[in-house]
């Protein structure tokens, strides 16, 4: 495009900028053409419809027609002259196809000259000359323009894209004013648009002609935009060209006015501070003790230093990433206090009961005593909330000497929050297990990683699969973290997992970590970690001595037992918070307190008991059965409920349970059907009663198959109107031909069942070895019953006697 956009009133009866119609676009490409219209010739432009531009009129035949054609009808015809120098063009010398075209005004300028602005209607084509004196006259024919029908989406995206390049062009071009874009802006209408473009471009008037004369616009359009195309490239080439070599001087000059200013003032204050600051990093690391390989890298990191300008935001990049590498405790570890005796004291001070995992660090630290190096076990401690998996760690650390850090995993979805980003990304750093390592400032802390089954995974990657590196040890010795792009060894770091659900963890992940199972604690062990623990603390965290109150143990057993059941203690602590800050409060207002805290004043503290959920219910109704579960939180026990109503034989489950225990209560009604002679039941009831099961508490969703017992004794106390016996409770998966399969959470369903006052519980034979296997305090008041089918279990649970009230089953 050419610096013709606006009025310009040059030498010659062509130069001209074109301005944009105010027309309809639809009105002009049907404005009506007379039969006969006196013709301009034009020399050196060509005029489109649409377009309004001045000329300069200086022929007599010109002006004579103009002033004529504005006295009347204002309507002429405009066509351009194939060759510029005939002064008195005919037929022969103009082109076929030229624009109708009013006179909007007729100037006379100063310099006695002519201009005459016109507007462009409509295309036509010359027939024949019918006059030529006093000035041309030609009979013409119309020529609407073609506008695509079909595929109207290609046509405006050459649109859209004619608009782009022209505004391109007029931001390249440096003698073109910034408001000719204002004008390309507000043309809305294609035809408008194209036939501006065409008479702004910098075209021949043959090329112009060539785009007059084509009637299809998508094709006139796609003419244009070739030509826009390349003229856009000449621009930005040519200003690309004058940028690079403005540039280039401009960088040299200040570059070397700075450097001179630097050295001066460097000079003054006795050498620079970057080379001061590159050199202490140098220091630094000839102390390091890392290996070889890494030496060699970090001296090719600070050469690299050296060579990067200190006002570039590399700098302060590759400062960062040198200072990370010093700051890293490569091969310093802290030593170990191998006496064995002073570890176990530590740990049972901290914490009763987990003896497993005592044993194994105990173990741990044996070997390492007798051996002097070892790679660290991956442990996974795993069980319900608040029974100290996390503050196990701290205990583990004070027993070993070494230092202690906790890194939480819940929620965990970006990968490089583990591996850390690039060090070539704006803001990079290394990923939080070499952050934390930095932290420690050792090799061989010990590394907790609380909440692992709650790590999550999306678009950024999955966190789980960068733990599997973290936690092998066979290749935690060469663990990579993007950002240091080298290996690190953590083989030394005792890497200590908790979970509440092993079951939400990667099969792979947990192949590689030694699963300890935490169960959660007895009545007297709750009372022995309050008596030591949560009490004294309470006390001191509000302002209190440790000792200036006391809990006897009947009102630790009487918080336990009435206002918590949760399986851990933290539940157990925020009770005693809340006791000891009605206490504080009542100090404060000058009251006088017993040192000991009695069970009728703890009611006054917290309030009436809470009503709790797995307490036993008694065996009054047939058809209620106490099952036992096992949920993240710990065991408990659940009731399973069934009601048999006239019907035709339709099974309706409910409780919000899941497909498996809802499969569990079809093979039990099955087993039932299938053996209803051996309980006395007549075959035909089950096609005149409909059978409802329930599971209570609905809202929160249940599923597993260890209810499968508990449903089967349900449905037959229900058939048989028989009571179920006292005091007992039950868990154990059923196949269809009557086998009781074992089950796991042993452990916590018992505790749940103490809790419950339970008595007597039904278990499948092969879970005897987990009863071995706990100790004979969680044991003691329960008797168990180990069953191998369905019937030993019906003949356990079900007493002779019937409820009160039967229904007449028949």
């Amino acid at each position: 495009m050419g610096n013709n956009l606006f009025f310009d009133f040059g030498d010659d009866d062509t130069d001209f900028v074109p301005l944009i119609s105010e027309g309809n676009e639809e009105e002009l490409s049907v404005a009506e053409i007379p039969e006969t219209l006196p013709i301009l010739a034009l020399r050196n432009t060509v005029l489109f419809p649409g377009v309004v531009i001045p000329i300069t009129v200086g022929r007599e035949k010109s002006i004579r027609l103009v002033k004529e054609a504005y006295k009347h009808n204002k309507e002429i015809g405009v066509v351009s002259q194939k060759d510029t120098s005939v002064e008195d063009p005919g037929f022969e010398d103009l082109y076929q196809v030229g624009t109708m075209a009013t006179i909007v005004k007729i100037l006379n300028m100063p310099d006695d000259s002519t201009s005459v602005i016109i507007h462009g209607k409509r295309r036509f084509e010359l027939q024949e000359i019918t006059a030529t004196e006093p000035y041309l006259r030609a009979s013409v024919k119309p020529i609407s323009d073609i506008k695509p029908t079909e595929n109207t989406q290609e046509f405006e995206a050459i649109i859209g894209t004619i608009k782009d390049l022209a505004l391109k062009i007029v931001q390249y071009s440096s003698s073109m004013p910034q408001e000719a874009s204002f004008a390309i802006k507000n043309i809305e209408g294609a035809g408008f648009l194209i036939n501006y473009l065409c008479s702004n471009s910098d075209l021949g008037i043959a090329e112009k002609q060539a785009m007059l004369e084509t009637d299809n616009l998508r094709d006139r359009g796609i003419r244009l935009l070739e030509h826009l195309s390349l003229e856009y490239q000449k621009q930005k080439l040519k200003k690309d060209i004058q940028n690079k070599v403005k540039l280039e001087i401009d960088a040299q000059q200040r570059e070397y006015l700075l450097n001179q200013q630097i050295k001066t003032i460097q000079d003054e204050l006795g050498g620079s501070p970057f080379e001061q600051e590159v050199e202490e990093i140098r220091q630094r690391g000839e102390t390091k003790d890392w290996s070889e390989e890494t030496a060699k890298m970090f001296i090719r990191e600070v050469e690299k230093l050296e060579r990067i300008n200190p006002a570039s935001a590399e700098y302060s990049v590759q400062i960062n990433y040198l200072e990370v590498l010093l700051d890293l405790p490569w091969n310093e570890v802290s030593i170990d206090n191998f006496d064995l005796r002073r570890a176990k004291r530590i740990l049972n001070q901290d914490h009763s009961g987990l003896d497993q995992v005592k044993e194994r660090i105990l173990e741990h630290l044996a070997i390492l005593k007798l051996k002097g190096d070892m790679k660290a076990p991956i442990l996974c401690l795993y069980g319900p909330p608040g029974v100290g998996k996390t503050s196990l760690g701290k205990s583990v650390a004070r027993a070993l000497n070494r230092k202690y850090v906790r890194m939480s995993l819940g929620g965990l979805k970006d990968e490089s929050e583990i591996r850390g980003h690039r060090k070539t990304y704006i803001g990079a750093m290394p990923g939080r297990i070499v952050h934390y390592i930095k932290r420690a400032g050792t090799s061989n802390p010990v590394f907790v990683l609380d909440e692992i089954d709650k790590v999550g995974n999306d678009f950024r990657g999955d966190p789980a699969s960068a733990l599997l590196e973290l936690l092998d040890p066979e290749q935690n010795s060469t663990f990579y973290d993007n950002f240091l792009e080298m290996e690190y060894d953590l083989s030394k770091v005792l890497f200590i997992a908790t979970a509440n659900n092993p079951s939400s963890i990667s099969a792979a992940l947990r192949d590689r970590m030694e699963m300890i199972e935490i169960s959660g604690y007895v009545v007297e062990e709750k009372v022995d970690i309050a008596k030591k623990h949560l009490v004294p603390k309470q006390l001191i965290e509000h302002g209190l001595a440790a000792d200036q109150f006391v809990f006897p143990k009947e009102s630790i057993e009487y918080i336990i037992e009435k206002h918590t059941r949760k399986s851990g203690v933290r539940a157990l602590d925020k009770k005693f918070a809340k006791v000891v800050r009605q206490l504080t409060k009542r100090i404060a207002m000058g009251e006088d307190l017993p040192q000991e805290i009695q069970p009728e004043a703890l009611r006054e503290y917290l309030g009436y008991p809470e009503v709790l959920k797995d307490e036993y219910q008694g065996n009054e109704f047939a058809g209620v059965v106490t099952g036992l579960a096992w949920t993240e939180t710990g065991g408990q026990i659940l009731y399973v409920e069934t009601s048999l109503s006239k019907g035709k034989g339709n099974l309706t489950i409910t409780g919000n349970l899941g497909e498996v225990m809802k499969e569990s209560a079809i093979l039990a009604l099955e087993y039932l059907k299938a053996h209803a002679g051996r309980l006395g039941i007549p075959e035909n009831v089950f096609e005149k009663w409909n059978v409802h099961i329930h599971v209570p508490e609905g809202a929160i969703p249940k599923d597993g198959p260890s209810a499968g017992i508990t449903m089967v004794t349900s449905l037959a106390s229900a058939f048989t109107q028989r009571k179920v016996k006292s005091q007992l409770a039950m868990t154990g998966e059923i196949t269809l031909r009557g086998r009781v399969l074992p089950v796991g959470g042993i452990k916590e369903k018992i505790l749940a069942a103490k809790r419950a006052s339970i008595r007597e519980i039904i278990l499948a034979e092969e879970n005897k070895n987990d009863i071995d296997q706990i100790k004979a305090k969680y044991l003691k008041g329960l008797v168990f019953r180990y069953v191998r089918t369905v019937q030993e279990v019906l003949d356990l649970a079900l007493m002779k006697q019937k409820v009160k009230d039967p229904i007449n089953i028949e």
